[in-house]
């Protein structure tokens, strides 16, 4: 079994769940009730992500051999496995991560949208024929998986983006390193206890929890690990890439956000401000995609401020695990510290603190990680509250005179990943979406998220490499290969040109 009595998360080596060679182990604790232990992780070494790639290798010939319809049917079991056990999942993401029960409940929806999406793929493996320049000539491609790929998660979905890389990479045939956050393994092994009574063959998934500090780097140089997916700080994620690069391996990066919301004078204000309430406040704040900043139109901007307090004031803190609660705690006491500490930045840079700021403390939250949802108004452009990626419940907001100085200011930050913009007038909407600098934009709709059928990820430091889901997760976890068969058989030599 994975766990004993709930508690000792094994690794999952080549079809059997074992002990890491360190025989060392970190506790994993509630985020709502700091002292409550909810889980033992093993401290894995490179001994440990040694055998998981070399699994990995030894069952790539038969998994990548095995038709991809035939596949198709294991993820569509997985799926039937995981939909029987919803409810179990989501209250096991909400126990080690402390997003609010609904947050959790949409992360599972997500989870297995994207294992029946990529489940379909398998009946969609598509090549292309064309004519060829050369007589009795037949020019087609096929594709073909990318090899062993590594794949490493963070925290803030332990469920959603381990199941949005490996489904399309099992898809495609390749056979998969997983290492999830240190911090949120339940949902991981969870995961791969789905594929493994789905029928997933021996070595074709392999999971090493640890820090990546311990074995990350070992995973991500191995030779025999041919691509690396990435979710994560820009900081890891470009030395990553760097050392996946050197080695000409196949990578992608989904790193940061700073995302914006502008809303102009004609806006639905009551609707943006749902929106912007949830993308900024929902999960704690604690989406790659949550918006962390708010630029208004100067000529709505004071009662855009006084119906923004009294939206947020609505909102309740506390343990997830409460159906009631909106905001749950920070996912780890390093965050929380984090997040406290960009509060006292920004205080001290002069922004106007008009909600919340604390840390909510005493008997009702029983040791939890727990941050009020916090806005700052009246912020300079280049305050690091405003050019930095807080990840927690933390709003900024900025009053811009105009449209073209709404765009400056959400341009004027290093990432790039998700924006949005609230207005009634389609002109502005659309020189918006030719001018900002994001890889998602949306309009009158919040940043958060995305359809599993199309690309996911972002620009400038948010993103490096393919993008994820839809169709470009098969382009990035297979190869194309391009074919030319002479079948007459009566030529010495290809002319091409």
């Amino acid at each position: 079994m994975a766990t004993s009595n709930a508690t000792l998360c094994q690794n999952y080596i080549g079809g059997r769940w074992v002990n890491s060679t360190s025989k060392q182990t970190h506790r994993i604790t509630n985020p709502a009730h700091g002292s409550s232990v909810v889980a033992t992780v093993q401290a894995s070494v490179v001994e440990d992500a040694e055998d998981a790639v070399q699994a990995s290798a030894n069952a790539l010939n038969s998994w990548s051999s095995t038709p991809a319809p035939q596949r198709s049917a294991i993820l569509y079991k997985a799926y039937e496995l995981m939909r029987d056990q919803e409810d179990e999942f989501a209250r096991t993401i909400t126990l080690e991560e402390g997003k609010p029960l609904a947050d959790a409940r949409g992360e599972v929806k997500r989870s297995l949208n994207i294992i029946e999406y990529a489940a379909g793929e398998g009946r969609r493996m598509f090549g292309y024929t064309t004519p060829s320049e050369l007589t009795s000539t037949l020019a087609y491609t096929v594709r073909r998986p990318v090899g062993v790929v590594a794949i490493i998660t963070p925290w803030n979905f332990p469920l959603a983006i381990p199941t949005w890389k490996i489904a399309p990479a099992l898809i495609c045939g390749n056979t998969v390193v997983f290492k999830p956050a240190s911090s949120t393994p339940l949902s991981a092994v969870k995961l791969v206890e789905i594929f493994e009574k789905a029928g997933l063959p021996p070595g074709v998934l392999n999971l090493v929890t640890g820090t990546g500090a311990s074995i990350g780097d070992h995973i991500v140089t191995h030779p025999k690990v041919q691509g690396i997916s990435f979710t994560g700080s820009t900081e890891i994620g470009a030395k990553l890439y760097a050392q996946a690069a050197e080695r000409l391996k196949k990578v992608q990066c989904e790193m940061g956000g700073k995302n914006a919301v502008i809303v102009l004078a004609d806006a639905d204000i009551n609707h943006a401000l749902g929106g912007i309430v949830q993308a900024a406040f929902g999960s704690t704040g604690q989406r790659c995609t949550a918006t962390s900043r708010v630029i208004v139109e100067e000529s709505a901007y004071d009662s855009f401020i006084q119906e923004l307090i009294r939206h947020t004031r609505r909102l309740k803190v506390g343990d997830g695990m409460d159906p009631e609660v909106d905001v749950g705690p920070t996912a780890s006491e390093a965050q929380f510290r984090k997040i406290i500490e960009y509060i006292n930045i920004g205080t001290s840079e002069g922004a106007r603190l008009i909600y919340g700021g604390k840390a909510l403390t005493g008997r009702q939250n029983e040791g939890g990680y727990y941050v009020e949802p916090t806005i700052f108004a009246d912020v300079d452009p280049k305050m690091r509250i405003a050019q930095e990626e807080i990840f927690g419940p933390v709003l900024t907001v900025f009053k811009a005179k105009d449209l073209e100085e709404a765009i400056a200011i959400a341009n004027n930050v290093q990432f790039g990943l998700s924006s949005s913009i609230y207005c009634r007038d389609l002109a502005k909407a659309f020189q918006y979406v030719e001018q900002v600098e994001a890889g998602m934009v949306h309009i009158n709709s919040p940043t958060l998220g995305g359809e599993v059928h199309l690309p996911f990820g972002g620009t400038k430091a948010s993103g490096v490499g393919a993008r994820e889901q839809g169709t470009e997760a098969v382009n990035f976890f297979s190869e194309v290969v391009t074919v030319y068969v002479d079948y007459a058989g009566n030529r010495t030599q290809a002319k091409f040109i």
